[in-house]
Formats: structure tokens, sequence, C-alpha cells
């Protein structure tokens, strides 16, 4: 398989504001150009577009192309299961809307710390494994939003998965909060496969500030922003497919032509990237995750975690409420901060933590 993969999260819209109102059209015509390509993967799930996205793979590619020339991959929506005897029901849904026999690959759809014990409960492993057993599904495996500690701990209890589906970007690849990097490497040492989601961040690293622009051609830059956060993912070695929700011909056609003759990213691009990162990083506060300040916290507030994405605002301006859900989850809250100055005395970069944790509580939890 070549390395791109067709995301549908963010197809076409004739109205911008719904996002029920997908432009059949052209993502007919985009995936004929995608399929003459060369290329194959098309990736969907359940709630997609208001849950029009399964459906839109079926007018656009499953109806109109013989199951050979086509590989697709589907998830189990677990937010929704609250049964073990809904699984069944959902993936037989799923089988229907998208009008094929079996999926290539099926994955448990964002896996994460409040929704394993359920997966669990339901027995949802269990359920993909006698789905392969039945040649209903080839391949099994999760998509995964935490950190890289519970996935190690997910990944050691569950070595039947044939794959991962991991965000992975040259942005967030040393993030605290999102752990890209860490959690790409998780997956490499459990010699899991990697397909990665949002390498562009979800359009942020192909609409670049001015400045990062600039910086990319002083470099000698001669593709897209967007090709080099594709080809940086798809560079890992690990990685067997990047996907990206391409939402008009014009982003389709860039990607494939870069990727039609994929090249690695050089040295030289690589070194680009870091400087790219640095631009973008510029005003951020500089934790270095060292989570020293942790040790000293009363209120056990992950500190370095909300620092990360205080870091993403601060340099895309761009939130995500998913992850301060997650992160937040089973530590305290920047508001219980009760100013007391401990993580300040023995924090290396002599961060002004309580500040920055008003700042931080200010854009996640007063809003």
């Amino acid at each position: 398989m070549k390395k791109l993969g067709f995301g549908t999260m963010r197809l076409p819209l004739t109205d911008p504001d719904d996002t029920k109102s997908i432009d059949y059209d052209q993502v007919c015509r985009m995936a004929d150009h995608f399929l003459s390509s060369g290329f194959s993967y098309f990736d969907t799930a359940y709630g997609y577009h208001g849950e029009l996205s399964e459906e839109a793979v079926r007018r656009c590619v499953t109806e109109r192309y013989k199951r050979e020339q086509y590989i697709l991959a589907d998830k189990m929506p677990i937010i929704r299961v609250k049964a073990a005897d809904e699984y069944p029901r959902y993936f037989e849904e799923q089988l229907k809307r998208c009008g094929v026999d079996y999926f290539d690959y099926y994955l448990l759809h964002n896996i994460c710390r409040d929704r394993y014990d359920n997966t669990l409960k339901f027995g949802g492993f269990e359920f993909l494994c006698r789905l392969k057993e039945q040649g209903l599904v080839k391949n099994i495996g999760f998509s995964y939003h935490d950190n890289a500690e519970f996935l190690d701990e997910i990944l050691t209890n569950h070595p039947e998965t044939d794959f991962v589906q991991l965000q992975v970007n040259y942005l967030d690849w040393n993030s605290a909060a999102i752990q890209s990097g860490a959690c790409y490497e998780t997956a490499r040492r459990h010699g899991k496969p990697v397909i990665v989601m949002e390498p562009v961040k979800g359009g942020t690293l192909a609409n670049l500030p001015k400045a990062v622009v600039n910086e990319m051609k002083k470099s000698g830059a001669q593709g897209s922003p967007a090709s080099y956060a594709i080809r940086f993912a798809a560079s890992l070695d690990k990685c067997m497919m990047v996907l990206s929700g391409m939402s008009s011909m014009e982003q389709l056609l860039d990607n494939t032509a870069y990727m039609s003759d994929f090249r690695p990213l050089d040295s030289k691009e690589r070194e680009m990237l870091a400087r790219v990162v640095d631009v973008i990083n510029d005003n951020v506060t500089p934790c270095t995750n060292c989570k020293y300040c942790m040790e000293e916290c009363p209120k056990n507030i992950n500190i370095p975690a909300y620092f990360g994405l205080y870091n993403m605002f601060a340099s895309t301006g761009k939130k995500s409420g998913m992850y301060y859900r997650r992160v937040s989850l089973n530590f305290g809250k920047a508001l219980e901060c009760i100013k007391c100055g401990r993580c300040e005395k023995i924090c290396p970069q002599h961060i002004e933590i309580r500040k920055t944790l008003e700042k931080f509580a200010d854009l996640y939890e007063r809003e």
C-alpha cells in the first residue's frame, strides 16, 4: 500500500456551516483521482459528518468500485456502547451503511482511560477477535488519545491487536500533553504498526503563521506546509499509513502528487522542521516535562500536561477540550492551586508556575 490514506472526517461540504451537507459529486471525483493514482486506503467512522460519512463511502466508493480495488477501515463507536449485545448491532449497521461484507481494518474508536474499563467490561477486544476469526474483518486495532504509559498497559494486556492508530505530528512530538513521540515509541517497542491520524493537526500545520512560512522558505522548502507534515509522519519506520482528512480536490491533488513517489525527509528537512517548531513555540512556556513540580504539588495538579495544552493554544490559537478532559481525569484542576509556591522553588526552568496556571484556568476552566 502507498502510505497516504483518505480520511473521511472532513469531506467537502455544500454548506460550510452544515457538516451533513456533503458534496457527494466532489467526493466522487476525489475518490476517482485517489484510486487512479494508485492509492487505496479509506478511513471512516460511525459518527463522522453527523453519521453520514459511512454513507458517503458507500455512494462514492463501494458502490462504484470492485471490492478488491480499495481498502476500507471503520471503527466501533465504543462511546455509544452500553452493553455487550450492542456490539453486533452497531457492526451490522456499519456493514450496511458502507455497503460491504467485511472491513480490511477495524478499530475500537478512541480508546482512552475513561472508556477502557467499559470496553473490558463489555468484551470489546474479544468481540473484535471473533470478527477476525469469522473473516468479517482482516486486521483489528484501536485509535488512541491518551498518554504513553497507559498505551503501554493496553498493548501489554492486548497483544492480539494488529496495529494502533495514533495522533502523530511534528509539533506534538515532544508535547507533554499529547505525547505523540512517546506514544509512537511505545507502539514501536510492542512491534505494532502505526496508522497516523492528525498529521497536519486538524489543518493547523497546513495554515501556518506568516513567520513560520517565511522560515520554511528561507530553508529552501519546495513543497506545501502540509506536505512536510505528512512526510514527517510517513518517514517514521513503523508508520504503515498516514491519514489525511482532505476537504477539497486541491488538497487531494497536492497530497497525491508528493506521496505518489514518496520520499522520506532528509536531514536538512528535519532541521528545518525543528526550526519551525522553535518559531511556533516562541511564545510558549519553557516547560521540559521534568515533573519535579508534580512531586511537590499538594493538589496533584498535572502542571506539565496543562502547560502543554497552554502552549498548544499559544502557538496555534486552538484549544483541545478532549485532551484537557483526558489529562484532568485523574489530577487536580488548575483552579485548585492553593498558590503555595512549592512547585516554583523546585522548577529547573524557573517558570512562574502559579501565574501560568491562572492563565490556563482562564483558558480552560473559567470559560
